[in-house]
């Protein structure tokens, strides 16, 4: 389960734009940061040969890293151009009327989400219509970033959005990824360097599971949960349930590939499963 010959879909560079965030910007309080995310029907290949019907922000599962620094006026445009009433609600600090639960956007319509970015920290966004876990599973959801007023230390940083897929609609899931393609991670390996410091963005957002979990072979690391503090916890395993999100910071200590999964063995056999390949 390694290489060329894994059974996973998508070319090399496929899940780049998901894998890899935007540059974090220094604190400039007031600027402002705009996006715009398009709900979109969509059938993607989430294993390779299995298609899967799902409602996309950009057309990709999860959708777009959205980034700002703390103090930063984030404004996203919301277009609806899906065939049913979808809402964003960001995780984090606004006004009430920014939340994503009252500001229903039916098909064709729009609205613009507005607010100062805070607090700090590793967030998340998801649709909030009703029936809330069909809109999550479809696949309505992506990581928000806020960086803190003063920068982290320099890193080669990833995004990792935990998600599983039922593709035979009876309430399990069928497969499991790290940012939507199954077993991608194995065919392509992640290359990272074993002088700088790796960090990733963890979230969970896998429906009909109660937890989800990253593991890391051959080393451990620091888990900073929701990244808000400076408080971490040393290990080599994780455990989210749906909603959770953190830090996770390695300094790899040997050169080679080294294997991650999730600890539970039904998820990392259906799909959720890779390797860094670390190199000096």
């Amino acid at each position: 389960m390694l290489g060329p010959s894994v059974p996973a879909p998508g070319g090399p560079h496929a899940l780049d734009s998901l894998l890899v965030p935007p540059p974090a910007l220094p604190h400039e309080p007031g600027r402002v940061r705009e996006y715009t995310l398009t709900a979109i029907d969509k059938e993607i290949e989430v294993a390779q040969g299995v298609r899967f019907a799902a409602w996309t922000y950009n057309g990709t599962v999860p959708g777009p890293v959205i980034r700002a620094t703390e103090d930063d006026v984030l404004r996203v445009t919301f277009v609806n151009g899906g065939s049913h009433p979808h809402t964003i609600h960001f995780h984090g600090i606004h006004p009430s009327n920014m939340d994503g639960v009252f500001e229903i956007v039916e098909p064709g319509d729009s609205f613009v989400y507005e607010f100062p970015a805070r607090p700090y920290g590793m967030h998340l966004y998801h649709c909030h219509a009703t029936p809330l876990k069909k809109h999550i599973h479809k696949g309505l959801y992506g990581s928000f970033i806020i960086d803190p007023p003063k920068p982290r230390k320099p890193a080669q940083e990833l995004v990792m959005v935990m998600n599983g897929y039922d593709t035979d609609g009876d309430g399990e899931n069928n497969f499991y990824t790290v940012n939507g393609l199954a077993f991608y991670y194995a065919k392509y390996p992640i290359r990272v360097k074993r002088s700088q410091t790796v960090r990733i963005y963890l979230a969970n957002l896998t429906e009909f599971d109660l937890v989800n979990s990253l593991h890391l072979h051959g080393d451990f690391f620091r888990y900073y949960p929701t990244g808000s503090t400076g408080q971490f916890e040393y290990t080599d395993t994780v455990m989210q349930c749906q909603g959770q999100r953190g830090i996770i910071e390695i300094d790899f200590a040997s050169t080679g590939l080294f294997m991650f999964h999730a600890h539970q063995s039904e998820f990392a056999e259906l799909g959720w499963m890779g390797f860094f390949d670390v190199t000096d």
